[in-house]
């Protein structure tokens, strides 16, 4: 392992890393909000199976639905289809679950009509939601680990982020570093709330700063 992906991981993947202690009290809290998890059919928006055998709480069953499924020989209670989380009529025949989780995904989907179809797809998918996405306003951007990335211009990100040596995969030309930070668009409190105005906004904080922004349905 070099040095610099050593540096990544301590901060965002080994097991004792800062991502993974925060990842851990975010399942803590989420066990508190819904205590009866372990009874309840999930679907995760955007998930992956990996992260549910890895969770402390193994609910009745939960439907993964993402674009890209990879998978295979899943325990029954776990299943996996391939699905766009803004339309989901082919990855859910109008199933009803009892609770959606999505965590930071909402930021991937692409524009603003995008996320607004992803909202209006949680309410209707359960009475219950849990959806997770980091907040703009915190110093650090998390996918690339790179203060203040989320402000600088796209020229500019673009040319950081085939340099930049915390990045998880580089991008190998300038028109594949276009398209990894176009991808990437962080929500405002504001723009938070307007998607999901029947919901309890929580935040995630780090250091005294709001570091992640959760809506809440219970």
């Amino acid at each position: 392992m070099s040095r610099l992906t050593a540096l990544r991981s301590r901060f965002v993947d080994a097991p004792d890393s800062l991502g993974a202690k925060a990842r851990a009290r975010r399942w803590s809290w989420v066990t508190q909000v819904f205590p009866g998890l372990a009874d309840m059919t999930v679907i995760d928006l955007g998930g992956t199976a990996s992260a549910w055998l890895r969770a402390p709480v193994q609910p009745a069953h939960v439907h993964v639905v993402n674009l890209d499924v990879s998978e295979t020989e899943l325990p029954p209670w776990l299943s996996v289809a391939v699905g766009d989380a803004c339309d989901l009529r082919s990855a859910t025949h109008g199933t009803r679950y009892d609770l959606v989780f999505s965590n930071a995904v909402i930021e991937h989907v692409g524009g603003h009509i995008r996320r607004e179809q992803f909202a209006e797809a949680v309410y209707d998918l359960a009475d219950r939601h849990w959806v997770q996405t980091p907040y703009r306003y915190f110093p650090v951007e998390p996918h690339f680990v790179f203060p203040g990335f989320q402000f600088m211009p796209m020229a500019v990100r673009a040319a950081a982020v085939r340099r930049w040596p915390l990045v998880h995969t580089r991008p190998s030309d300038r028109e594949s570093a276009v398209r990894a930070v176009a991808e990437i668009e962080l929500l405002s409190k504001t723009e938070m709330r307007h998607y999901f105005p029947r919901s309890e906004i929580h935040y995630e904080r780090l250091g005294g700063m709001v570091k992640a922004l959760i809506a809440i349905k219970r």
